[in-house]
């Protein structure tokens, strides 16, 4: 991309953020007035297309209420203007490891440009900060393709990572900018494809520039295997391996090191920084991150889910936990359902949310929103979705010019609970986060997480599942000898201190028992993964659960515990 276009891109930005309130209404207008006639809409505003009367007539909906609209389309049963006028080139797969089952959203030519430009908005902004590396380097991206799946009626549902990797577009730029061959991003077995592209990473070590995934979780799933059957990875290796005995040297001194402090650096000196999403429930990996990365910028650069591009992040070189990401006011319509119970900031800038029941309240326009304000994301979008429920809550955390900023905090339908109290993913990472910083003085890192409430005797409590290991060397921890059980103790009590006086309450009742964390193998969570990916997750799209609700998944965790522990004392009541 030259200078003078990414120029104009940010210009572009400039004002549309600048006329966010008109440009929301008119593409409001220009949605209804396309897709008035469909049968959805019809019957609520029968031929209408006035704000008013949508905002009155048509209601608030999940994709529960919207599938059987989806199922008809997708089996052939229906032609797709029963939801929007608009031609559909297909569906976009969900990953399902968010809300619980994979979602089909429908796909129009005009959506797919959004999602485009939602690139070409990232890029002009990595320019910006750290000039066109196109030009100096490739990128080390681990990319995985699931294979499309043809539904009834025709048409193709796919990932959306999966769609752009297979574009021409992409395609054509992939050898110059990529260490990743096309065939090793297609293979179905995502061991062979992460050893390869990890290999080929290594061998053209010094054009790498940038390194990432989409989530941070892939970054650090990074893993090599001695076997490789892939047809199509054998081919991509077999056209650039070549006998290198002194880079095999070097990197087999670089990773047989005492401590893989800053082994990213060692490995690809060049690099300028690692491209993954790290807020969110992302966040547990960042500490993780950077011991491996050595300083190197984490950088988050966007907001998006399947139902459409929703923001992007002015501030790459922000911390993590300072991230706000800028919404798009020209992508979808917004409204926004507002948090009633407290939404609030802690001393390290998470964002607790203690329950979410925003029942009778009015949506807000876009523009109307206020700083400090946890909202729910609904969104009104050129694909057949209307006043639908992402399922997202974020805080509000200021204006780039007319356009609201927000700190992703957590789902909707993600709370853990064993009585009448709901505790968040927000509340969970935060109280993760005061635990974790206990293993510091021991030498152990925590890698992942998730939870469940345990009901299986009364009173239920909860269970956390960590995977631990040490920062020096590469040794897995494999028995759990290494862990201090008073320390261990320290860390489920410290949990249920940081936890809401809610729970803090309850557990003081004994309406709740005492908080539990469950010690797991080294690679229980890659386990995990595999699991939700032979369920159709797309591995570039998958975020390990916070809290865990699939009995399958359950049992994979609860077959490979090494070690119990038990807070010992009821949590402190006066934070």
């Amino acid at each position: 991309m030259a200078t003078n276009d990414y120029e104009s891109v940010l210009k572009m930005l400039e004002e549309i953020t600048t006329n966010a309130r008109q440009i929301q209404e008119q593409l409001l207008d220009e949605i209804l007035r396309k897709n008035a006639e469909t049968e959805y809409l019809q019957g609520f505003l029968h031929d209408q297309t006035d704000k008013q009367l949508f905002k009155k007539n048509v209601p608030i909906v999940t994709y529960d209420h919207i599938k059987p609209y989806i199922d008809r389309i997708a089996n052939g049963k229906a032609s797709s203007d029963i939801l929007l006028v608009e031609p559909l080139i297909g569906f976009s797969l969900s990953s399902g490891t968010s809300g619980g089952q994979p979602k089909l959203i429908p796909i129009t030519a005009e959506s797919a440009n959004v999602t485009a430009a939602l690139g070409n908005l990232h890029l002009s902004l990595m320019i910006k900060h750290f000039g066109d590396l196109s030009q100096v380097g490739k990128r080390m991206e681990l990319l995985f393709a699931k294979p499309d799946v043809e539904t009834p009626c025709g048409l193709k549902a796919s990932a959306v990572t999966t769609r752009a990797f297979k574009e021409s577009s992409f395609q054509a730029i992939l050898p110059k900018l990529y260490t990743s061959p096309y065939e090793t991003i297609f293979c179905s077995d995502t061991k062979q494809s992460t050893y390869c592209q990890l290999l080929f990473g290594l061998i053209q070590r010094d054009e790498v520039v940038v390194i990432g995934s989409i989530f941070a979780a892939t970054v650090l799933r990074g893993k090599i295997s001695d076997w490789i059957t892939d047809s199509g990875c054998r081919k991509a290796a077999s056209l650039i391996l070549k006998p290198n005995p002194k880079l095999a040297d070097l990197l087999e001194d670089i990773c047989s090191c005492k401590s893989w402090e800053g082994i990213v650096r060692k490995l690809w000196p060049r690099t300028k920084y690692i491209g993954t999403v790290c807020t969110g429930a992302m966040l547990q990996f960042t500490a993780e991150l950077e011991f491996y990365c050595g300083g190197l910028p984490l950088v988050s650069g966007f907001y998006a889910c399947s139902e459409g591009a929703i923001a992007i992040n002015l501030e790459p070189l922000s911390k993590p936990s300072d991230v706000s990401y800028t919404i798009l006011p020209n992508t979808v319509y917004y409204e926004f359902l507002p948090i009633k119970e407290d939404c609030v900031t802690d001393s390290q800038n998470q964002v607790q949310l203690h329950t979410s029941r925003h029942k009778d309240t009015e949506t807000v326009d876009l523009v109307n929103v206020k700083p400090g304000q946890c909202y729910e994301i609904l969104v009104t979008s050129p694909t057949g979705l209307y006043r639908y429920r992402v399922g997202d809550i974020i805080k509000v955390t200021g204006f780039h010019n007319n356009t609201p900023q927000f700190q992703f905090v957590g789902r909707q339908n993600v709370a853990l609970g064993v009585d009448m109290e709901r505790t968040s993913e927000a509340d969970i990472l935060k109280a993760v986060a005061e635990a974790k910083a206990l293993l510091d003085p021991l030498g152990l890192i925590l890698t992942e997480y998730t939870s469940y409430g345990d009901t299986s005797s009364t009173p239920g409590h909860y269970v956390i599942f960590w995977e631990i290991k040490p920062k020096e060397g590469n040794n897995n921890n494999k028995n759990g000898k290494e862990l201090d059980p008073k320390v261990m103790e320290q860390c489920c009590s410290k949990m249920e201190d940081s936890l809401h006086f809610t729970y803090r309450m309850y557990r003081k009742e004994n309406m709740i028992a005492a908080l539990e964390i469950r010690v797991v193998k080294q690679g229980t969570f890659e386990s995990l993964m595999d699991y939700f990916v032979t369920k159709g997750a797309s591995l570039s799209q998958y975020k390990t659960p916070i809290c865990i609700k699939s009995k399958e998944a359950l049992n994979i965790l609860d077959s490979r515990v090494i070690a119990k522990f038990f807070s010992p004392r009821t949590p402190i009541q006066d934070n």
